[in-house]
């Protein structure tokens, strides 16, 4: 038995569409991150001290919406909060092997080095932009 969406797709279908959706999203995000860090001295200082950690929390929210794509957003929303804001409290721990961790390029990315508790404002606001674009791009999608 098929269960069909409102605008007649398989919704099997539809939910592979919104993982391809969210996946160029992870990508696109990630693009932004590197190239936020790359050519920082060619962006406002306000800008390139503050888009690193917003898109990092974007790709967070990207991320777990992909995984989860049939749970709701909240539910995206609630882990993105807790995944970041983990990470962040993780930073006042410093041990040799997790500060070697850090020291490599990937760790850094995903581990940061150092807490900062204005991390916890960047990781909100790039929670509510991922969670506003998101919303928009599903009602764009949705609509007849």
């Amino acid at each position: 038995m098929i269960l069909l969406t409102n605008e007649h797709k398989p919704i099997n279908l539809q939910y592979r569409n919104m993982r391809i959706a969210y996946s160029v999203a992870i990508v696109i995000t990630i693009l932004l991150g590197l190239a936020s860090r790359k050519w920082s001295l060619l962006l406002l200082s306000f800008v390139a001290q503050n888009a690193g950690d917003i898109l990092w929390a974007m790709m967070v929210y990207f991320g777990f919406r992909l995984l989860l794509v049939r749970k709701s957003t909240l539910t995206a929303i609630s882990l993105s909060f807790f995944f970041s804001f983990g990470i962040e409290f993780s930073q006042l721990y410093q041990e040799d092997w997790i500060n070697q961790i850090r020291g490599t390029t990937l760790g850094a990315l995903i581990l940061g080095k150092g807490f900062l508790a204005e991390d916890f404002v960047r990781y909100t606001v790039g929670i509510i932009i991922a969670t506003v674009l998101d919303k928009m791009a599903l009602k764009f999608t949705t609509r007849n």
